[in-house]
Order: C-alpha cells, then sequence, then structure tokens
C-alpha cells in the first residue's frame, strides 16, 4: 500500500497569523478551535493537516486527525448504540463516535459553512467543554473530547452564521496575494515534495521536531502562566470599544495571549502578547451596528454602474451621497395563498397578512409531527425482544414544520429616498421580520444600491434590533438589481447544500428603476416583488420585472 505523507508544516510559505493561531490552539484547546476563511490554493487544508504533525501526544505518539465529513450524522459525530454487541449479548455497549477518535488530536471541518447548523452547535459545545455526554438510544456515556477544532470555508461558497461564527475562539482571513518571490518559493517546495516525498519531510524533520517539542514545553508551562489586572482591564477596554456582545471575546483573548506569552518563553504576560492575538481575537467578532452604517458590512459586489444602466430620476441622484430614513412603522404584507390572485395591495389586517402554506392563521398554528427516515435501532430491538432484523422497524420523530428562509433584497439606491419610499420599504422588513419569528423561519437582508451588493442581516433566525439597524441603512447611487439577484440564485444553491430540504421565499423590495435584464435568472421557491414606486405615471419597471422573474406582484400604496 503507497504511504500518504501530508506536506510539512513549518515547510508552508506565509500565512504567519495562520501559523500563530494553529500553535496557540493546539498550546490551549480551550481558546475554542480556529476558523479560516480564504480562497482556494491559499493553503488552508494543508496547514491544518501539517498541525497534527507537530502535537505530541501524552505519551509522546502522533496525534489523531480527524476529518468530519459534511454528510455526517448526529450518530457518526457523537457516538451510539453499538448494534453488534446488543446483537451477540443482548446488552447495551456505547459505539464511540469521531468526537471519541479526535480526543487529544485534531479534528477538521473542511467547508464548515456548509455543514448542517445542528452538527456545527454540538461541536463547538463540546470543543468548549471538552467532554462529549451522550444520552440516546439507550445509552448513557460521557467522555472527554478535548481536541483543536479546525474549521476552513471559502466565503464564495457562503457565510457561517454570526452566532456560530463567535463562538471559534480565533479567526484569520487569508488571500492569496502573494509576492513573486513567494510564488516561486512555492512551487518550488511543492515540486520537491512531489518528486521524493521521503526526502522532502526528512529535510525538514529537524525544524518539524524543534517546532513540536516548543509547543509541548509551552503546553506545559501553559498552566502556571500568569495574567495581570491591568493587561485584563485593556483587553476589556478594546473589546467594549469594538461593540463586542457577551464576554466569550475576553475569556479567550485572555487565553490567547497567555499561550503567546508560553510560545515565546515567558511566565507574565506583557502588552505585546495581548496586541499580538488582537486581530485573531476580534476579527470575526467585531460589531459595528451600533456605530456604523451597513456600509461596514460584508460587501458582496462592487463596481462602477455602466453607462446607461440606469434609468434617468430627476436630479443626479447617482452623484449624492448616501442619506439616511428612519424606518417606518411595520406595513403588513398579505403574501398570497393559492386561491389569490398575484396583484395584492399592501396594508392588510394583521389577521390577514400572518397566513401559512395551508391558510391558517399563524398565531396558534398546529403543526403536524412528520415521520422522518431514521431508523431508532434501539427501539426496534426492544420492540422485537432482540430478533434480527427486527420484526418491525422504529422511527425517529421528524422535525415539526417546515424549514423556510425568507431573503430579502431591499433596493438601495437613491432614487428610492423619494417621498419617504426607503423608510416604507423598511416597515414592510419589520413585518416580514416579525411574520418569520412566529413562523420559526429564518431571514436574511441583502442590500443592492451605490454600484454595491452587501449583506445586511446575515442567515438568521431571531434577529436583535432589526429596528435600529434598518435605521442605519442608508441609500444612494445605482441599482445593481442583476447582481443581486445573482447573488441571491448561487445563496440559495449553497444553503440547499446545507439543507435539502429547506424552502425559499424572496422578497424583492425595489422602486424598479433599471434597465438591466434578468431572464436569464431563474431564483428557487415562493417570489415577492414588492413595488415602491407609487407615482400616477410610472418610471420602474416593477410590475414587468415581476412577471420575468415569476414573481407576486405587491403595489406599495401611497399613505
Amino acid at each position: 500500500m503507497v504511504q500518504l505523507h501530508d506536506f510539512p508544516f513549518t515547510a508552508v510559505t506565509g500565512q504567519a497569523n495562520f501559523k500563530l493561531a494553529l500553535c496557540l490552539a493546539a498550546i490551549n484547546p480551550a481558546i475554542g478551535g480556529v476558523l479560516v476563511s480564504g480562497p482556494r490554493g491559499s493553503a488552508k487544508s494543508t496547514l491544518a493537516r501539517g498541525l497534527a504533525d507537530v502535537m505530541i501526544g501524552a505519551n509522546n505518539e502522533k496525534v489523531s486527525f480527524i476529518t468530519l465529513p459534511l454528510g455526517a450524522t448526529e450518530e457518526m459525530l457523537l457516538g451510539t448504540l453499538n448494534l453488534e454487541r446488543v446483537l451477540a449479548s443482548k446488552k447495551t455497549e456505547f459505539q464511540p463516535g469521531l468526537l471519541a477518535k479526535a480526543d487529544g488530536g485534531v479534528l477538521y471541518v473542511d467547508e464548515v459553512n456548509l455543514l448542517p447548523d445542528n452538527l456545527v452547535d454540538l461541536l463547538l459545545d463540546v470543543s468548549a467543554s471538552g467532554v462529549n455526554i451522550v444520552e440516546r438510544d439507550g445509552v448513557s456515556e460521557s467522555h472527554s473530547a478535548r481536541f483543536v477544532l479546525l474549521g476552513t470555508m471559502n466565503p464564495d461558497e457562503g457565510e457561517l452564521r454570526p452566532q456560530l461564527q463567535d463562538r471559534f475562539g480565533l479567526s484569520v482571513e487569508l488571500d492569496h496575494q502573494y509576492s513573486v518571490e513567494d510564488r516561486v518559493e512555492i512551487v518550488r517546495l511543492r515540486e520537491q515534495f512531489d518528486t521524493d516525498a521521503e526526502e522532502f519531510l526528512a529535510s525538514y524533520k529537524g525544524q518539524q521536531e524543534a517546532l513540536a517539542e516548543k509547543l509541548s514545553i509551552a503546553r506545559r508551562h501553559l498552566k502556571n502562566a500568569t495574567c495581570d489586572e491591568q493587561l485584563r482591564a485593556l483587553i476589556a477596554t478594546k473589546c467594549q470599544s469594538e461593540n463586542v456582545d457577551g464576554l466569550r471575546a475576553d475569556i479567550v483573548w485572555c487565553r490567547a495571549a497567555t499561550a503567546h506569552a508560553v510560545l515565546n518563553d515567558r511566565m507574565e504576560v506583557a502588552e505585546n502578547d495581548v496586541l499580538a492575538v488582537e486581530e485573531l481575537v476580534l476579527n470575526h467578532r467585531r460589531n459595528h451596528t451600533r456605530k456604523a452604517p451597513p456600509s461596514a458590512k460584508k460587501k458582496l459586489f462592487s463596481k462602477p454602474i455602466e453607462q446607461g444602466n440606469e434609468a434617468p430620476v430627476g436630479g443626479d441622484w447617482g452623484a449624492m451621497d448616501p442619506q439616511q430614513q428612519v424606518t417606518a412603522e411595520k406595513i403588513f404584507v398579505p403574501f398570497r395563498r393559492p386561491s389569490q390572485e398575484h396583484r395584492l395591495a399592501i396594508g392588510a389586517p394583521i389577521s390577514d397578512a400572518f397566513v401559512n402554506d395551508k391558510g391558517s392563521g399563524m398565531t396558534g398554528v398546529a403543526v403536524k409531527k412528520i415521520q422522518s427516515r431514521r431508523i431508532n435501532w434501539f427501539t426496534s430491538l426492544v420492540g422485537s425482544a432482540g430478533q434480527w432484523p427486527p420484526s418491525r422497524l422504529r422511527f425517529r420523530a421528524g422535525k415539526t414544520g417546515q424549514s423556510k428562509l425568507n431573503i430579502v433584497l431591499l433596493d438601495t439606491s437613491a432614487s428610492t429616498l423619494r417621498n419617504e419610499l426607503f423608510a416604507k420599504a423598511k416597515g414592510v422588513i419589520l413585518s416580514i421580520a416579525e411574520k418569520a419569528y412566529f413562523s420559526r423561519q429564518q431571514l436574511a437582508i441583502l442590500g443592492f444600491g451605490n454600484a454595491e451588493v452587501e449583506t445586511l442581516l446575515p442567515k438568521s433566525r431571531a434577529p436583535k434590533a432589526l429596528r435600529e439597524l434598518l435605521d442605519n441603512i442608508t441609500a444612494g447611487g445605482g441599482t445593481p438589481l442583476r447582481e443581486v439577484l445573482q447573488y441571491a440564485f448561487r445563496f440559495q444553491h449553497t444553503e440547499l447544500r446545507k439543507n435539502p430540504a429547506l424552502t425559499f421565499h424572496t422578497i424583492i423590495i425595489t422602486d424598479g428603476k433599471t434597465t438591466q435584464h434578468f431572464d436569464d435568472i431563474e431564483l428557487l421557491g415562493q417570489i415577492t416583488l414588492v413595488d415602491t414606486e407609487n407615482s400616477p405615471i410610472k418610471r420602474g419597471k416593477g410590475e414587468s420585472i415581476a412577471e420575468l422573474l415569476g414573481a407576486d406582484y405587491l403595489l406599495l400604496p401611497a399613505f
């Protein structure tokens, strides 16, 4: 059998921040792991796999490197009943999962942003506590699960939920902007490795062993290192100034700074240790919503609007600075029922606004439990008195309700500022968010305006301070409607890879003032276009855009 070798950790050129983050997590797994975001070809997987080779286990053995596949189940991750043992001896026995195998080593999740949310929740809970407790399938078991959690993702494949992103201890954003010298060196080293891996590994053996010894010594010294009160106050002050939610950042920062100190052979944390890990801790935790408009959010697309791409609107709208309008009161949206016509008016009473797919009111909805396809082997065996195969299969209860994601595409171009229409459009979003909350559905908001497409609200089940967030959204410039539709299309397909049962409702809120074409874009699920242009003489093309997209057409009336 041909032996496969991993590229040596110490032979990777560049990516100093990522290497540092990995070393700190190896010294103290309680930091909470490392999330690395970057494009393809930026050595994410190479460094992740190489970390295990420079970690020394309790008995001076090589630690385990366990990969969690995207198609993993909860049973594979946590562990479950050992059916073979049940059949052989009629006794229940725990069969360890991937968490048990990763104990003392590295648990690697490639494309963690595509991993189902329930698995990520379980992963991070166990990673934080260091213990896996299993109460299922007739077994009650707990075991140590202390590992370095590494999650890699490509932002082009979709974002990670902010609630989960925050729970990773450290975060690194990579790019592929290498110097010419670095590119030449990377290619040269890779060619040497591919030509003769064993000789290449031998040439780096000294460096690998030196780093492994350095990390091992640092781990032994960690429990005796100290961080004084002045530096703890510095950490707290910096976290507060960045509007960081909660205290997880403070805790992680102190742990990371302490790990940095012992890595550099010091038993007392110094200010330079605190500053050295600042970006790693805050990179994914900074909260701009209370001090800056959403332009500080992640931009998904940005380019000059092409000449002739915008319909003329009185005045030089494209040249004006972005303007704010305070969010109007909720404007309830009567989403279509199967028997309704596509052309509807907004402003219906609340009793008509909250309607599910069967026409039932959303308050007090009785949701039928659905039987899943997952077999409950324990109850099947018990019910069949240990007979194999069981005389009757019993299935786990499925999730109630339907998994649905509402994607709001909000026109933030300058033309929407007339007659407070932008404020009213944000009032529509308040009602959409309320409906999504009561229906236990998720909501995401993308803005398109000023020649940019940006995430205003990442996918969320219960967005906090939504009115404040909406108040801070500004409008100005042109209308890249085609680009936001293209992004929404990619976003839907990414989410489907994570949850094939997911359904979509895309709500486009726009005045339709664009000359772009959309006949080659086909979004999934239900589509509703809310036309904010209420002028007697229409310059926008809201109704024709809705027809091209196969969308329900709703007209925002004048108030």
